[in-house]
């Protein structure tokens, strides 16, 4: 018969006997105090000790190889990180306008019907030579209107871009500092996979453009995963430009992929090796969350290194140019076409009277080499292509009715669309330095929308968020009168005033702007940005 009673006796009995048992182990573990330590007179506080082991657990000869290679990567991070360099940039992109229609309805006559907007942007880069040249992808600096590097060591520079290649996604841009530390370029052929890489960067830009000091010059280490990756990134990026989309077919993807952390503000960064030589020039990701999962991409140094020698020599890029369209080879072609492995670019049609043609290769030709090197793909044989120059004669090797055969070509040069891997224009206006990104004339019926009780003066239409200007309080609305004591009637007086302001300078602008109490001309000083 059940006993309450009886019941929870035992249940108390047997609580008891648990807390006793405990006690007894836990003296055994350190974690309850002596009869010493507890004793500090009548009414004494109770003071803890506790023994904490601090020596290793484990030889040192027996873990050696490891400790040699953890060695390796403070001695690496030491060597290269001072020459890698953060990249903030501003880009102008157009959009259809909003803030000012809202309220005044659409452009009017002849002014545009889209305005030009600014969004932050950054990444990585890394300086080449003493005299400033830094290298980074063509993603990180395209269409900027400013671009500032800030170095390791704290300081920061304007930075101006020397050129760029959207076909490689390769940009040199330039600072003008003393002292600068430098990276040393290793070489992209010897890499192998499996070898160990770091991976150097600023992965703290977030979608917004907006850096994240917690996360500058971050390292990260993995391995060589493959190499001559193609994800045909840059071929969707020409597309997408009507301008550029004759290019795709210039496009080079031999991409080196591996498993050091690569995130969003790393594009551009350096990727180097246990030598503490950079090999390849962090690119792009392969994700479905828009976060890491194990799929980075580099762009070989040794093109990289190609395209910027032309882009500081020309301000541009003289791509080599076979005259060929191929497709990779598989494993019913080289059954098909004899050839000894299932390797090489099979030659599907030739331009007239290009390079190709004129040597003699022939259509459904398989290229397997030039000057004497393995071609492993199509990618790879454009890879080969891009390091030659101009007018340089190379050997191809072929497969033709099942037999080899060398032939030498004289590259021609490409053609490609006017601005494509050129030095982009000087925007460096003072005025969108400033953030003020456009002014209207002021005609009477702009004075009546807006209750002006004159046409004098220009109407700031558009102005970048966060910009100097705007943070001063002069926004979209406002009516300038005045830039450094000169009146201003005009978009024309407008631009002229700035015609002598330097970088740094302090700009004084006259301008009435809404207040709660009506449009008040008030005195706004701007310093231009470094």
């Amino acid at each position: 018969m059940y006993d309450p009673l009886r019941a929870k006796a035992k249940v108390a009995l047997s609580v008891a006997v648990s807390f006793l048992a405990g006690l007894g182990l836990a003296s055994q573990f350190g974690f309850t105090e002596s009869a010493a330590s507890t004793s500090s007179g009548e009414g004494g506080s109770a003071r803890p000790t506790l023994t904490v082991q601090t020596g290793p657990r484990v030889s040192r000869e027996a873990v050696q190889p490891a400790l040699d290679l953890s060695e390796a990567f403070v001695n690496i991070a030491d060597a290269v990180t001072p020459a890698v360099v953060m990249i903030e940039a501003t880009r102008q992109r157009v959009r259809r306008p909003g803030r000012m229609e809202r309220f005044f309805g659409p452009p009017r006559d002849n002014q545009r019907d889209q305005v030009p907007d600014f969004v932050p942007v950054g990444g990585s880069g890394f300086i080449i030579s003493e005299d400033g040249y830094v290298m980074t992808n063509n993603h990180v600096v395209e269409n900027a209107a400013r671009i500032t590097v800030s170095l390791h060591d704290g300081r920061k520079f304007r930075a101006e871009v020397v050129g760029t290649d959207p076909t490689t996604d390769i940009a040199v841009i330039r600072i003008d500092g003393e002292g600068l530390p430098t990276a040393s370029l290793g070489s992209s052929a010897e890499v192998e996979v499996g070898e160990w890489v770091l991976a150097i960067g600023n992965p703290g830009f977030a979608r917004s453009g907006a850096p994240s000091p917690d996360l500058d010059y971050t390292v990260t280490a993995g391995i060589v995963s493959a190499l001559g990756r193609s994800l045909r990134l840059i071929n969707q990026s020409l597309r997408q430009d009507p301008e550029f989309t004759g290019n795709t077919g210039f496009a080079i993807e031999d991409f080196i992929q591996t498993d050091a952390v690569i995130n969003s503000g790393n594009s551009g960064g350096p990727l180097v090796n246990l030598r503490g030589q950079v090999i390849g020039i962090n690119a792009a990701i392969v994700t479905r969350t828009g976060g890491y999962q194990g799929y980075g991409f580099a762009i070989p140094i040794d093109l990289a290194h190609r395209v910027m020698e032309d882009l500081i020599a020309h301000g541009r890029v003289r791509r080599a140019y076979l005259g060929v369209s191929i497709d990779p080879v598989g494993e019913a072609d080289a059954e098909s076409l004899g050839l000894p492995d299932v390797s090489g670019a099979l030659i599907q049609t030739l331009t007239r009277d290009a390079p190709a043609q004129r040597a003699g290769l022939q259509k459904y030709d398989v290229i397997t080499a030039v000057d004497g090197e393995k071609v492993t793909s199509g990618n790879d044989l454009q890879h080969k292509i891009a390091l030659k120059a101009p007018g340089e004669p190379v050997t191809i090797t072929v497969y033709r009715d099942g037999l080899p055969r060398d032939i030498t070509a004289q590259l021609g040069e490409a053609e490609l669309t006017e601005d494509v891997a050129t030095a982009p224009p000087p925007t460096r206006e003072v005025a969108n330095q400033i953030g003020i990104v456009e002014v209207r004339d002021i005609d009477s019926r702009l004075a009546q929308d807006w209750q002006l009780g004159s046409t004098e003066g220009v109407a700031v239409w558009d102005a970048q968020p966060g910009s100097p200007a705007v943070q001063r309080g002069l926004t979209p609305g406002c009516v300038i009168h005045e830039v450094d004591g000169r009146p201003i009637q005009d978009r024309g007086e407008w631009e002229d005033a700035f015609d002598d302001v330097e970088d740094g300078d302090v700009v004084s602008v006259i301008a009435a702007c809404q207040a709660p109490d009506g449009r008040t001309e008030r005195m706004y000083n701007i310093r231009v940005p470094r």
